[in-house]
């Protein structure tokens, strides 16, 4: 990092146009001038060099004004197909009074001069770049410095917190350098890792697994990388079976541990992001599900003696569960980001559960007054979050009243097209419906111009109905990127908010 003669009339240690300033106390920021010149100097000798750093350097990544121009001007050719040396670019930088300041096309040339070899010009673009993400990173924490001091009393500090985290993680997005094509022998040999990790998984699952036996066979698990959005009516059961999935991969996780490294080989350490209940009401759910006990008998305190030994040895056994809650509520993506990295770096976290999706906060600072806006940015928040920690991430979400305004009650993909892009970015979309909530909320009356024979007959039609879908719950695959959509058939007990697979096998969920 130095500041050395790079052109006639500049000398060593003279003051440079850095856009980004200097620090107070005198200290420059981090450059190398040397370098951008050696770079610039090999793209204008072998215009081939221009390739080795493309794709991850941009004009703004330098510090002196003038090599930005440089490079950007270079692109600019270089992308058109045309050949770039000192003679051609002075011709289209005549005009720059920059440049011409420099000396016009003798800067070029002396750059020129500086070329290294162009093999190298990958590791000086991104030593160029390390420098300029440095530089942000002194402006970002100036930026956090200069506004805790200002006391705004619209700013509290978890809000100056968040904007920070925000800045940095959109710093660390436009840092990543690395990237790109992959050979296609590396693709397939992760695919038969894969292929072979679920040939030797129980239930030949390729992902987490949910606990219900027909819901796996469709999905394969629940996958890593992957947006899985579950949505519902209210009352239709979403926070039950995101929890009983939750909690069945929790109770499934195995690891082993190789070369002092530890692997997961089943199930998932879980985190949930609990918006709307509290971690307590969520444990009493669980409870529930586990004992066959009423959550409100549970909740309060009117459990038979005889039952409550059920409880603590469920409690016992839910304690000793890879199972983490976090019940803050109004939670932005860049707080659910930040908890979840550190749970993987600390527990290996495997599954992300969030109830639900519109009562995530919008970032810190947004004025947004389009709500279908945030909520797209929210989506593309949560599938960055996936693919960034290898995780699958399930999120419940609301389905807008124009449900209730059809005959038929079953939700379509189309419900969510008002919700923003959430479509577009799942992975995975299911819907959870039950006729019977429906059914019993809807029961026929005798209609004045209608003969009491007919009225019996609707009236036994409707009980009939009522008993084909009693304790019947149906999960509508309606997108899945990997395999087929379907609907599958699960048992549902709602005095207990359990879900559970069906006891016979004639419903294969077409």
């Amino acid at each position: 990092m130095q500041t050395t003669d790079i052109s006639p009339g500049i000398s060593p240690g003279a003051s440079l146009p850095f856009a980004a300033g200097t620090l107070a106390g005198a200290r420059r920021l981090p450059h190398n001038i040397d370098a951008e010149r050696s770079l610039l100097g090999a793209i204008l000798v072998n215009n081939a060099a221009f390739e080795r750093v493309a794709e991850f350097l941009i004009a703004d990544h330098f510090a002196y004004e003038p090599h930005r121009r440089v490079f950007a001007a270079c692109r600019q050719l270089i992308e058109r197909g045309q050949l770039v040396d000192p003679v051609i670019l002075g011709g289209l930088l005549e005009h720059d009074g920059v440049i011409a300041e420099m000396g016009g096309v003798a800067y070029l040339v002396h750059l020129a001069d500086s070329a290294v070899a162009a093999v190298n010009a990958g590791d000086y673009g991104r030593l160029i770049h390390d420098l300029y993400l440095r530089r942000e990173l002194i402006g970002i924490g100036e930026e956090v410095v200069d506004r805790a001091y200002t006391g705004d009393i619209d700013q509290p500090a978890p809000s100056q917190i968040e904007l920070a985290e925000q800045a940095l993680f959109d710093l660390a997005t436009r840092g990543r350098s690395e990237g790109g094509f992959a050979p296609f022998s590396a693709s397939v040999t992760e695919a038969i890792r894969i292929a072979e990790a679920a040939h030797k998984r129980q239930g030949l699952l390729s992902g987490v697994p949910s606990g219900f036996r027909d819901l796996d066979g469709r999905l394969g698990g629940l996958h890593g990388s992957d947006l899985i959005i579950l949505a519902g009516r209210p009352s239709m059961g979403k926070t039950a079976l995101a929890t009983n999935i939750a909690f069945n991969a929790a109770r499934a996780y195995r690891a082993e541990t190789a070369d002092g490294k530890t692997k997961t080989v089943d199930g998932a350490v879980v985190g949930f992001f609990s918006l709307e209940m509290s971690s307590e009401q969520l444990a009493t759910r669980i409870l529930a599900e586990q004992t066959r006990i009423s959550s409100d008998k549970v909740r309060r305190g009117i459990v038979p003696n005889d039952r409550f030994h059920d409880i603590v040895r469920a409690a016992g056994e839910l304690q000793r569960l890879p199972f983490f809650i976090d019940d803050t509520p109004a939670l932005t993506i860049s707080a659910m980001r930040t908890r979840a990295r550190r749970l993987k770096r600390q527990h290996n976290l495997g599954l992300i559960v969030i109830d639900y999706l519109q009562l995530i906060a919008p970032p810190a600072g947004s004025h947004a007054d389009n709500r279908v806006q945030e909520l797209s940015e929210i989506t593309r928040g949560l599938k960055a979050l996936a693919k960034e920690l290898h995780v699958p991430v399930l999120a419940l979400s609301q389905l807008s009243r124009a449900v209730e305004n059809r005959e038929d009650k079953r939700p379509q993909l189309a419900d969510l097209r008002e919700s923003g892009t959430i479509e577009q970015d799942a992975d995975v979309v299911m819907f959870i419906f039950r006729e019977q909530y429906y059914l019993e909320r809807s029961e026929p009356t005798q209609r004045a111009d209608e003969t009491l024979e007919r009225f019996q007959k609707r009236h036994q039609e409707w009980m009939e109905r009522c008993e084909r879908a009693h304790n019947l719950a149906e999960v509508m695959i309606a997108k899945q990127r990997h395999g087929p959509i379907g609907n599958v058939k699960l048992f549902f007990e709602g005095e207990f908010t359990r879900f559970g697979d069906l006891a016979h096998t004639d419903h294969d969920g077409e």
